[in-house]
């Protein structure tokens, strides 16, 4: 009955009510909601699933270390990418590059096969990703930025220019050339 009440909140709700009463099951939501698309991308950021894992951990551990400071002036998943985006460029600061200058390890390596798939599905699955990740980084840091922010979150343009500290249309334009670039570069 808890769960299905908990289920029913939006994400703010539940971010108060694991600040305020310290409510783990609101918590475990919020996480569960979130866990999938925030992992993507970090993944998708960084190029590799390892410093991607490091990244998702220090995110959620920065979310629980300030819970008690949380204002709920914006959406919940704005926080929280924002929360992400800062852990990736903190990360890239230390090791004196910028998000983009990697090299991809194959990301779908550590995803198992799916028993509903034959091998000809996963070797074209494979090749897509392949072929997706090469255009992925075509793009410049800022327009893969907007476009991951945009398919894995969910953010509207105001919320994703509130992440990245840019304008609706800044965030419109990186948005648009990273989409004609994408289409670009996979048609060919």
């Amino acid at each position: 009955m808890l769960l299905d009440m908990l289920r029913d909140l939006d994400d703010r709700a539940l971010m108060l009510r694991y600040r305020d009463d310290g409510d783990v099951a609101a918590f475990e939501e919020l996480y569960g909601r979130h866990k999938g698309p925030v992992y993507r991308f970090l993944v998708r950021q960084c190029g590799d699933p390892q410093s991607a894992e490091d990244l998702f951990q220090e995110t959620w551990a920065r979310i629980i270390k300030s819970r008690e400071t949380y204002r709920p002036v914006a959406q919940f998943n704005t926080y929280l990418y924002r929360v992400a985006r800062n852990c990736l460029v903190d990360r890239f600061r230390r090791a004196g590059h910028r998000p983009g200058d990697h090299e991809w390890e194959s990301i779908d390596d550590h995803q198992p096969m799916s028993p509903r798939r034959s091998p000809d599905d996963e070797v074209s699955l494979d090749e897509s990703a392949a072929r997706l990740r090469v255009a992925l980084d075509g793009l410049s840091a800022e327009q893969r930025e907007a476009f991951l922010l945009h398919q894995e979150s969910g953010l509207t343009l105001e919320e994703i220019g509130r992440v990245v500290g840019v304008g609706r249309e800044t965030i419109k334009s990186r948005l648009r050339y990273a989409v004609q670039k994408l289409k670009r570069s996979l048609v060919e």
